[in-house]
């Protein structure tokens, strides 16, 4: 009797564990699927801050708004893609590859990828939350912390074509 009750016990602990990663995988798929709805060209249209403080994303040297109307090419099939500012004023002008990443459905990660280097050999990025997406648009925040406090930045996307 003690070996059939075992027997049971887990066989059903098998069951609860196999159902459980079909779950996750499931999940992890569809959230794969809503981030390849993102492949594309895309410009960002605004940045939203607060206007006391002086930004520069990315470490790029170049205010907030010197990537209002920034280029964003996104390959997530391969997990690729590109970004440009246009110059223009006190704005450079750069093309920067990028390794992009997605975690938990809403999380945006991508790092910056130097000349001659692997992704892999780059450790140091940068973390996103998406915070809305449609078909041709979305938007990303930001938390930079300053002062023990965090300063919340959007990127607003507009998409610009199907690459």
């Amino acid at each position: 009797m003690k070996k059939l009750l075992l027997a049971g016990m887990l066989g059903t602990s098998l069951f609860a564990v196999s159902c459980s990663s079909v779950n996750n995988a499931k999940t992890s798929q569809n959230q794969r699927s809503e981030f390849l709805k993102m492949k594309g060209d895309w410009q960002i249209v605004s940045v939203d801050y607060d206007k006391q403080f002086k930004i520069k994303p990315f470490d790029e040297g170049a205010d907030a708004q010197c990537f209002v109307g920034s280029h964003w090419r996104l390959i997530p099939n391969n997990w690729t893609g590109a970004y440009t500012l246009n110059g223009g004023g006190s704005c450079p002008t750069i093309t920067q590859p990028i390794k992009i990443n997605v975690k938990d459905g809403n999380t945006f990660e991508f790092k910056k990828i130097a000349e001659g280097t692997k992704a892999k050999q780059n450790t140091a990025g940068y973390t996103l939350t998406l915070v809305s997406q449609a078909t041709d648009q979305f938007s990303l925040e930001q938390n930079i912390p300053f002062d023990g406090e965090n300063v919340r930045v959007v990127y607003n996307f507009q998409r610009t074509g199907m690459k």
